[in-house]
């Protein structure tokens, strides 16, 4: 087990432990949460030995194998396949003996190292690192393209692949679902759900910690508070204990006043059924959710659009896609992803985007958003449309060496040379100030946007497009670099906001707590969901399990061509001492390889003749069967090997 006893732990003067004291059991999964800066990743490094204690005492079992994700962005040519399957650190030493035993003429050693590296997983180390790699949302073509031909949100997907693909006894995760889509993020839910060793893991996403914890490590005021259960029973319980000190709900008060003024004036008509709903939902979440709230670093709201066009937009016939490169030659078509998408988006609509990576979803509200232009068929703006579009590559289009300040007068300059300036105060003054409702106060108003966080860059897009005051939102990712408090105050925001939204996102919580409807983004085309959030999930299962088994059979087929190959050995007129060793090599492995699955049908013979339970019995004779086939496989192999070496030797 681990465990931690009245630890201090400083990062220079801050002390973020004092006399910290907590202990995690083996098996055990752990989420740890706690405010930004309060310490999470400062512990993970206590865990994995970077950062040592400064008081107290730390002890974790000295055999048990670590795994994590490397935060280094990989540069190598190798293959997607081959960078993976190196993750194994137990296959890399048995690789490793194995050349080593070859440079001897040990026969013994051989025999041994290709037994430990048949036991590693040398035969399918393959096909395992490619269902890693395909899980987290690859394409099957991409299985052997470098490393390096891939952006930096897909290399530290392959990074995730490789501590996956490492033994460990303890895992640990540093926010390991920021660069997933929704259906990478089920499949990896899916597969820790199987993880049999200890797990710590950071994360901001409510669901994906209830999926896969049951432990709750929380880092409050320099304190590890343990909390028995996933995060909604630690928030559950948290919000009990603030309860009972009263002031954790006084923020929260007037939030829940207009929600049930909105409810009041909109619930008995039918053109504002959805969107009072939507607001009985998060009334609903505001008891369970204030005290977190409460701790956040800000809340906010979006400003009531100046006018609601409907339908905002209408879309007849439509296909999504990008032109095709500058550099192509003449008459190049465009790329085609979604086609014939005739819909419609009407004012208030609250609709969630889903659909597997790479079918086109980001595509879909690009065009939206005017920043791709259709390849074909009209789309149709309703009059004083006015979107506010948070892209998911946003953090990455502002300008590093301007301020928050410097990023605001542009926007007005812009906005004011488009004629979309509605009232909003334009003065320096002005703009300080609504930069300080999002936390952007005193000097950090002057401060470089490249030297600041990602969840600090987020808080200033969401702030440009919250000034812009716009009817239709397009949100895609829009929760990458943000904490749980701010999620959920997004959420809310969300909730009250009286225009449009259309949300892509892998964040479950707040798909369920902000969307009325669902659109699916599949084969080429976009079609309502009628089912929930649990029946896309388990669609998204039932994809992964078939690229799964694909990529399995494809790997047995090559196993048993190789396996063809390797009995039926060419015998050349001339041998080498290197073709002579070849022989020799493999002779060792096949008999050490015999000598184990002999040693297993002697066992299970043993176990037959002691008249076992007739359901045993039909158990282990079709393991003894199992067994008997592969020793005939071994044997045949080891006959064609002693006839290659003999004529090698002739």
């Amino acid at each position: 087990m681990i465990t931690l006893k009245n630890v201090t732990l400083r990062r220079s003067a801050k002390v973020l432990l004092e006399h910290a004291s907590v202990t995690l059991n083996p098996g055990e999964k752990v989420g740890l949460v706690g405010r930004n800066g309060a310490g999470k990743s400062s512990l993970f490094a206590l865990l994995n030995g970077n950062l040592h204690e400064d008081a107290g005492e730390y002890y974790i079992p000295t055999q048990w194998r670590m795994g994590q994700v490397s935060q280094d962005m990989p540069e190598t040519e190798q293959s997607a396949t081959e960078f993976v399957i190196e993750g194994d650190t137990v296959l890399n030493a048995a690789r490793d003996e194995v050349k080593a035993s070859e440079a001897t003429d040990d026969g013994d050693r051989m025999a041994n190292a290709y037994m430990a590296l048949y036991d590693a997983g040398e035969h399918d180390a393959p096909s395992r690192a490619q269902a890693l790699i395909l899980g987290l949302g690859f394409k099957s073509t991409e299985l052997e393209n470098p490393v390096n031909s891939f952006s930096g949100g897909w290399r530290m997907r392959l990074q995730l692949a490789r501590a996956l693909m490492c033994p460990s006894d303890l895992l640990l995760l540093d926010e390991p679902t920021n660069h997933l889509d929704l259906d990478a993020l089920v499949w990896l839910e899916a597969w820790l759900k199987r993880y049999e060793g200890t797990m710590v893991v950071i994360s901001h996403d409510r669901e994906f910690l209830d999926a896969v914890t049951n432990v709750t490590l929380h880092i409050d005021a320099g304190k590890l508070v343990r909390y028995g259960g996933n995060y909604s029973k630690f928030e559950d319980m948290r919000a009990e204990q603030m309860e009972l000190q009263q002031n954790a709900f006084s923020k929260q008060q007037d939030k829940i006043a207009h929600l049930q003024k909105f409810i009041a004036r909109f619930k008995a008509k039918a053109s504002k059924a959805k969107q009072a709903q939507s607001r009985v939902k998060a009334l609903d979440r505001m008891e369970k959710i204030a005290p977190l709230l409460a701790d956040a670093d800000f809340t906010f709201e979006f400003k009531e659009p100046a006018n609601l066009p409907n339908p905002m937009l209408s879309m007849s016939g439509v296909s999504f896609g990008y032109p095709p490169p500058a550099d192509a030659p003449d008459g190049t078509p465009p790329t085609v992803i979604v086609q014939n998408v005739s819909r419609s988006v009407l004012a208030g609509q609250r609709i969630g985007i889903l659909g597997a990576n790479g079918q086109g979803k980001s595509t879909l509200v690009k065009t939206v958003a005017r920043d791709l232009a259709p390849i074909g068929g009209e789309v149709t703006e309703g009059k004083g449309l006015n979107i506010g579009y948070f892209a998911q590559q946003e953090l990455d289009v502002l300008r590093p060496a301007d301020t928050p300040l410097e990023h605001m007068t542009r926007l007005v300059k812009e906005m004011t040379a488009e004629g979309r300036i509605a009232g909003q105060a334009t003065r320096e003054q002005d703009l300080r100030s609504f930069l300080g409702t999002f936390n952007f106060g005193g000097d950090m108003v002057k401060q470089a946007v490249g030297s600041m966080s990602g969840g600090e860059k987020a808080r200033l897009v969401l702030c440009m497009i919250v000034w812009q005051r716009p009817n239709l939102l397009l949100l895609d990712e829009p929760t990458n670099h943000l904490d749980l408090a701010t999620r959920e105050a997004l959420a809310m925001a969300l909730n009250e906001f009286e225009g449009t939204v259309m949300l892509v996102s892998h964040d479950r919580a707040l798909l369920r707590s902000v969307c009325d409807e669902f659109w699916m983004v599949s084969r080429g085309g976009v079609a309502p969901f009628d089912g929930d959030l649990d029946d896309y999930q388990r669609y998204l299962l039932d994809e992964a399990k078939r690229q799964r088994e694909a990529i399995k059979e494809a790997q047995n087929q090559l196993n048993k061509q190789q396996a063809k190959a390797s009995a039926k050995p060419a015998k050349p007129a001339s041998a080498s001492p290197d073709e002579r060793r070849k022989w020799t090599t493999e002779i060792a492995r096949l008999d050490a390889r015999i000598a184990t699955v002999s040693a297993e049908g002697a066992a299970l013979e043993g176990k037959l003749s002691l008249s076992p339970l007739p359901h045993e019995i039909a158990e282990l004779g079709k393991r003894l069967k199992s067994v008997n086939d592969e020793l005939k496989k071994l044997e045949d192999a080891w006959l064609a090997a002693t006839e290659a070496l003999e004529s090698a030797n002739a």
